[in-house]
């Protein structure tokens, strides 16, 4: 009895490890389907029947991957998962690319509701977020229905999350795990709080000015017989100084390793009084990882020698260089993340109503050691020339929240027609927090390449302090009505809802920086010769004895560095699906989309609140505003033959939109490119005519071949363009003419027990290309005005090899994926386009049943030991050590 259960237990998995275009079903049929699947044949076989079935019988192309396909692979989050998915590429571990687009190209939801996004610099909401523990399953759905939000381009994902369970479930799970390359790094002492009270009460009463001059009048100094005004402004001025938190104390130690625990109970009770169901469910996990990497970041120079040298701290020739500027790092990360989920549900016949909380927390601390040489930049500082270098000492420390409550229902009447209803209703919340993020700035002496001393310049930002502070609120709405018809030899069903999201977010940051005001060099480590103890020396009796003062860097009229934004949108669908005479297939429909945003930017400085028409003039809001009301349309196509092959053609008219903070000119670093971004006042909607093919080809025993063709016609493109200043670089965004993408996709499932018992291989392919053209006249110094498009890679390639033993106790996956290379930004004066280079990443999943109840997983991840890589004009600009990280799990159902 239990080897028969244990073998149902592991043909499941099997069958969730098939990356296979499935369309997303409801959680209630997912559910049945699965209780149905019985291991006959071949567990490979057996298990993945439900699935393919499924597949088959969806009007719209559609991508999912159950649980068990999560355990399976190893993927710890949903991000990681999804690039398991045909024509999908992860960037930077956060954003799905969907056919080769950039993120903005393709949206998430959340249960099918729309959710805020925590970070900060995109309206894409960063899928790392979602741990797999508390993911029921994720669903891509790549052709266009009126169902689905009208902002579509590639494609759009609904992340679901575990349900309330028909029975009583526990489990358990410990980890551990450790990267190649974090077996020591760098810490620091965080301090405890953000922006000191004492600089936020000075802000308003100063009104920003932090100048001797401002102070004196603001106070109504007068010199006293001991000291004149301005020594006393200076005392005060000193004293906020000294508010600041300045115990940033750096230690090389060794690492932790990492870990985490995940916990989930649930259970279902019977009511007498109604005769329904009550089922509840609980489930958290925390994970604590520590990375450490080399980073080298640069800006290529505009008039590269053969031959140059792209290393700069041994090459006589510095005048020789690639580079204007070029930065070595030295990263440590530590991330931790914590989730929660409860569910409460009560089901009665054909309804039944469930209520959701889900909170995700995601921190990450970072300390950044950097040495910046410039050889052929504005400042000639290199350690093999000048014996010169600036040093950086950052410390960064984010807090992400995103808490999420939440209420589904689900109806069928059978007296009414059969008539079906569901519905949703979602209030959520991200909540973005900055209280650490510290950057100081010294110049370095070395000898023989050696390093010996430090000193602060005698200018201004010699430390710089920055706050930041974002809230992001969006209730989301929608019901849906499904009619069932039939007539004589055709089947219908009608369906029609009716969307409603209001959004609202508020960002406010403010810069401090504390400057050298002698205008002369002043030693800061004294005979240390130690570059960790920089970190300290703005000690009191430091800034006592020098002339450090504080400056509020918060940018006046008309410049804005804080924005509010506001969007809403109201939509309504009419949708049919329709069978004639089992052959032929017809569904499509109509969305008519009502949508309003707006973004402005402002000030925290007390005096311009009260200037608010510099910020909220008529211009500046039509400038940040998008304003559309429009009907999008789909049609699709299904051809189903008598044997075991269909042919799918689909059609769709889509919008991608501009990010909230785009149409805003506020100053931001983008996390992708490390690139100071500038937003865009006036960016235009992209429209997009979305064409696919699909062919699909079903054996008996369940092996499966699709392939398949689309077409992207996009009119405005948002592209990101490249600026050059003396010694680095900033981005703005621009609206292309016209874009294209096209491309072929084939994934398959193959049973290769004739060769090798047990074992079996799935996988896919994606070959495609893109092109857009954007105006010389909007382009400024562009390179190429006519390129592919930025994040697109012309191909993609998820490969895995899977096996099961006989007896049921060993299961193992080598997975591997690959994405050619890609635009990050596009090149400017004279400079080629920035290529992200192709990471070919091998990972091992095995997993042991040591008993019904047990199992402990082996993973190791990026076994090839690749970095990632960007280039420009064939010059490495970006490189990032990846590492190797093993891992051991251990879980336990009761």
């Amino acid at each position: 009895m239990n080897t028969q259960m244990k073998l149902k237990k592991i043909a499941l998995a099997v069958s969730s490890a098939i990356v296979v275009s499935v369309s997303a079903p409801s959680i209630a049929v997912e559910e049945q389907a699965i209780e149905e699947v019985v291991a006959v044949g071949t567990r490979l076989q057996g298990s993945a029947a439900a699935v393919i079935e499924e597949r088959k019988n969806q009007a719209f192309v559609a991508d999912i991957m159950g649980a068990e396909q999560l355990s399976r692979t190893g993927d710890s989050d949903a991000a990681s998962a999804l690039r398991r998915v045909t024509g999908l590429t992860l960037v930077d571990g956060k954003f799905v690319y969907v056919r080769g687009l950039g993120e903005r190209y393709s949206s998430a939801r959340l249960n099918g509701a729309s959710v805020p996004s925590p970070d900060l610099t995109r309206n894409v909401v960063p899928l790392d977020i979602f741990p797999s523990s508390i993911i029921e399953s994720l669903a891509v759905q790549k052709a266009y229905s009126p169902s689905m939000p009208a902002a579509f381009g590639g494609g759009n994902i609904d992340i679901r999350t575990k349900s309330v369970p028909t029975e009583f479930v526990a489990n358990i799970e410990i980890g551990v795990g450790m990267n190649s390359n974090s077996d020591e790094g760098y810490t620091y002492t965080r301090p405890n709080s953000g922006q000191p009270e004492a600089l936020h009460s000075a802000v308003l009463r100063y009104r920003g000015d932090f100048s001797l001059s401002s102070i004196v009048d603001k106070d109504s100094i007068v010199d006293t017989e001991t000291m004149n005004r301005a020594e006393q402004a200076g005392a005060i001025n000193k004293s906020l100084v000294m508010s600041l938190p300045r115990d940033l104390q750096v230690a090389k130690e060794s690492l932790d390793p990492n870990y985490d625990i995940k916990a989930a109970i649930g259970d279902s009770f019977e009511e007498s009084y109604f005769g329904g169901s009550i089922g509840v469910m609980l489930a958290a996990s925390y994970d604590n990882d520590w990375s450490y990497s080399e980073r080298k970041t640069a800006v290529v120079d505009d008039e590269i020698s053969e031959g140059c040298s792209t290393s700069l701290a041994t090459e006589d020739d510095v005048n020789n260089s690639c580079y204007i500027t070029a930065k070595d790092s030295k990263v440590t990360t530590e991330n931790e993340r914590i989730s929660g989920i409860f569910s409460l549900g009560y089901k009665l016949d054909q309804q039944s109503v469930s209520y959701s909380k889900i909170y995700l927390e995601d921190n990450e601390d970072e300390v950044s050691l950097a040495v910046l040489q410039s050889p052929n930049g504005s400042t000639v500082r290199t350690i093999a020339g000048s014996d010169q270098a600036q040093r950086f000492h950052s410390f960064n420390y984010e807090e992400r929240i995103l808490d999420v409550d939440q209420f589904i229902g689900q109806h069928t009447f059978l007296d009414y027609m059969g008539i079906g209803a569901d519905w949703q209703y979602t209030e959520s919340k991200a909540e973005t927090r900055i209280p650490t993020n510290i950057e100081y700035k010294f110049i370095d002496t070395f000898e023989d390449g050696n390093y010996k001393s430090s000193i602060v310049t005698g200018d201004d930002n010699r430390a710089v302090y920055s706050f930041t502070d974002m809230v992001d609120n969006v209730k989301s709405a929608s019901g849906n009505l499904t009619l069932p018809l039939t007539f004589e030899g055709v089947e219908v069903t009608l369906k029609a809802g009716y969307d409603f999201l209001d959004r609202a977010r508020v960002y406010n940051t403010s810069s401090f920086a504390v400057n050298n005001e002698t205008g002369i060099p002043i030693p800061v480590n004294g005979d240390q010769s130690d570059i960790l103890g920089l970190s300290t020396y703005l000690t009191d009796e430091f800034i006592s004895d020098n002339d450090f003062f504080l400056s509020f860097n918060e940018p006046t009229a008309p410049s804005a560095d804080d924005y509010i934004a506001a969007q809403k949108i109201d939509a309504g669908y009419f949708e049919f699906d329709a069978f004639f005479d089992n052959t032929w297939r017809v569904s499509g429909g109509l969305r008519y989309e009502d949508f309003k945003q707006v973004s402005i930017g402002t000030s925290s400085l007390i005096f311009d609140r009260v200037t608010q028409g510099i910020y909220y003039s008529e211009e500046k809001i039509q400038q940040g505003s998008v304003n559309q009301d429009e009907v999008f349309s789909s049609l699709a196509l299904t051809y189903l033959a008598e044997s075991n092959y269909q042919v799918r053609l689909s059609y769709g008219e889509t919008v991608v939109r501009p990010d909230l903070r785009e149409l805003v000119a506020v100053a931001y670093f983008d996390p992708l490119t490390d690139i100071k971004t500038f937003g865009t006042p006036g960016l235009k909607s992209s429209d997009l005519k979305n064409y696919d093919a699909r062919f699909e080809y079903y054996m008996d025993n369940g092996d499966n071949f699709s392939v398949g063709a689309f077409y992207k016609d996009i009119t405005n493109p948002i592209e990101t363009v490249l600026r050059v200043g003396d010694e680095d670089y900033t981005a703005s965004f621009v609206n292309g003419i016209e874009g294209e993408v096209y491309g072929i996709e084939t994934e398959w499932l193959y049973d290769l027990s004739s060769v090798v018992s047990g074992t079996f291989t799935s996988g896919n392919i994606t070959l495609s290309d893109s092109q857009v053209s954007i105006d010389p006249a909007f382009a400024g110094n562009l390179t190429n005005p006519t390129k592919r498009m930025t994040g697109h890679s012309k191909y993609v390639v998820n490969l895995q090899l899977g096996y099961d033993s006989a007896d049921g106790q060993h299961s193992g996956s080598l997975v591997y994926n690959v994405f050619g290379e890609r635009i990050l930004a596009s090149g400017i004066g004279g400079r080629e386009d920035a290529f992200e280079q192709p990471f070919h990443s091998l990972d091992l999943v095995y997993t042991w049943y040591p008993d019904f109840n047990s199992k402990v997983k082996f993973k190791i991840k990026n076994l090839l030991n690749e970095e990632q890589e960007v280039t420009q004009s064939d010059i490495i600009v970006r490189q990032k050590e990846v590492g190797t990280t093993v891992s051991v799990n251990y879980s336990y159902e009761f």
